[in-house]
């Protein structure tokens, strides 16, 4: 990131680097459900000063030990936690290797803490700490209960609150056979934060108009 990148990031968001998170899970408790698939995207301002997605990071997960995974939660996300073909790792490799990059990219920002940005991001916070807790990973980036929730910044701008349509009446492309996978979930819920951030700032809201 250049300096003027640097500054931008770290004045728009109070010192927070918004990272795009999404998981799939073997259910709603994140502290018994499995978490079985977990993906990010991270975000920079290009030289128009516009918020774009840079880099995809993500992970299939091996249930961890004694974890539940409800059926109606694998019919619904498609996910096979027994197929080898997953590739899946453990909860601490992923995590590990995912932070690391996010915590370049904070250093780089000149941020203080990460803050997880996701379409009811209550959900994916809670599975990613739980996960984060079980592996005593010391060194998380993510702030342990802010998030930034498309779900209710798309209830305002778009008048919509669920992915598929807010993306449509944001003209973002999305194709509901890849929904429910977290790599293609994640990418249409950063390029819908991308784009109600790049939005508010057209419409003079960032840095606020106050003439």
């Amino acid at each position: 990131m250049a300096d003027s990148s640097e500054s931008l990031m770290k004045q728009r968001f109070r010192g927070y680097l918004p990272v795009v998170i999404d998981v799939e899970t073997g259910g709603f408790d994140a502290n018994r459900d499995a978490l079985l698939e977990i993906a990010a995207v991270l975000v920079d301002f290009d030289d128009d000063g516009l918020l774009k997605p840079t880099e995809t990071l993500h992970y299939h997960v091996e249930p961890f030990e004694g974890a539940n995974i409800e059926q109606a939660a694998i019919d619904f996300n498609g996910i096979d936690p027994t197929s080898p073909l997953r590739g899946a790792v453990s909860e601490d490799v992923a995590l590990k290797e995912m932070f690391k990059p996010i915590r370049k990219a904070q250093k780089a920002a000149g941020c203080q803490r990460s803050v997880l940005v996701g379409h009811n991001a209550n959900f994916d916070h809670s599975f990613m700490m739980a996960a984060a807790g079980r592996a005593q990973l010391k060194r998380n980036p993510f702030h342990p209960f802010v998030s930034f929730d498309t779900t209710s910044l798309a209830a305002l701008t778009l008048g919509q609150t669920v992915l598929i349509k807010a993306c449509q009446a944001a003209g973002i492309a999305f194709d509901q056979q890849q929904a429910h996978s977290a790599i293609y979930d994640t990418e249409r819920t950063a390029e819908l934060f991308c784009w109600m951030v790049n939005e508010w700032k057209v419409l003079g809201g960032w840095p606020r108009n106050k003439e």
